[in-house]
């Protein structure tokens, strides 16, 4: 019996409109007319202006902060589903609370496990998403976890600016594996940044584990957000005697005085995706879309194809 397609329908919360529409481009449609009633009060109500019966609907949203993201989206998914839609994938570029994904301290909350609890509660079928903060997260979900690598839009980047000394670096010990995953594709070797923090986002001292004098060194990560790891780990390096030193993070949260602090820094460029919409426009970040690939896995997805074959890297 011959496999059956449902119609698909795009659709996208505030947050993500700009990537949203990039990725229906590379899919060959419209997104889908959602809008969202507001109160005085900040509460909002999302409708479908179209009907979804009987579609594979693919929802698009970061939940970044605010809490207002992750909330549309989870209401977009309950809308979908009581509007008869067939199945219901979240796509999620960016997982925010991802960062909380286990008690490393006594009566704390695992943010990321109940994110997950409540879009699987919410009625999604399916979550597709980008480099999360951990692996294991994809173990939160009862249902299908499509974990998208960008590193097949990062490696042939690096690999167009001819470094003839490349060194790949981890910014904390944390980091280490997703480094060493990276050196592979350029057959290079690893250095580490060991890091110990006195609270979150303020760095207590910082020492660099590996010989990188007169290297072209990439600091590899999946989260910039005030960039004063980044920043202190680049000057330590540069100081260490390397010739370069350039930056990689998938998510652009860029919060406080992040902006600043990159153009500050000894940084030559900043490398991230378009999972996170930039809040003001630097002249050392370089955005590379996701667009492509998240339309290839949708189009994957509704066809039954493979995923893993979105994983090569060129």
């Amino acid at each position: 019996m011959p496999l059956q397609f449902n119609p698909v329908k795009l659709f996208s919360g505030t947050s993500s409109l700009e990537l949203s529409r990039k990725i229906a481009d590379c899919y060959g449609r419209e997104l889908g007319d959602v809008i969202f009633s507001r109160f005085s009060d900040g509460e909002f109500q999302p409708h479908f202006n179209e009907s979804v019966r009987g579609c594979d609907v693919f929802l698009i949203q970061s939940t970044n902060q605010p809490t207002d993201n992750l909330m549309e989206i989870l209401m977009m998914v309950d809308a979908a589903r009581r509007a008869s839609a067939h199945y219901v994938t979240a796509v999620i570029p960016y997982f925010g609370l991802a960062r909380q994904d286990r008690k490393d301290k006594p009566r704390v909350a695992i943010g990321a496990k109940l994110v997950a609890n409540l879009l699987v509660a919410a009625g999604i079928n399916r979550i597709m998403t980008m480099d999360l903060h951990a692996a294991q997260i994809q173990g939160f979900f009862d249902v299908p976890v499509d974990h998208l690598d960008a590193s097949v839009i990062f490696v042939p980047y690096i690999k167009s600016l001819g470094l003839p000394n490349l060194t790949i670096a981890s910014p904390d010990m944390g980091g280490s594996y997703r480094a060493r995953t990276f050196a592979k594709y350029f057959n290079a070797e690893v250095v580490i940044c060991d890091k110990r923090r006195k609270r979150a986002n303020e760095i207590e001292s910082m020492t660099v584990i590996g010989d990188v004098t007169d290297q072209d060194i990439v600091l590899i990560d999946d989260i910039c957000d005030t960039a004063g790891t980044l920043s202190k780990a680049a000057a330590l390096i540069m100081e260490r005697g390397a010739r370069s030193v350039r930056a990689v993070c998938t998510h652009p949260v860029l919060s406080g005085n992040a902006y600043e602090t990159i153009e500050k820094s000894a940084l030559t460029e900043l490398i991230v995706t378009d999972t996170i919409p930039l809040k003001q426009e630097s002249s050392k970040i370089r955005v590379l879309s996701t667009a492509d690939l998240f339309a290839k896995a949708i189009a994957n997805v509704n066809e039954h194809g493979s995923i893993s074959q979105l994983f090569k890297v060129d």
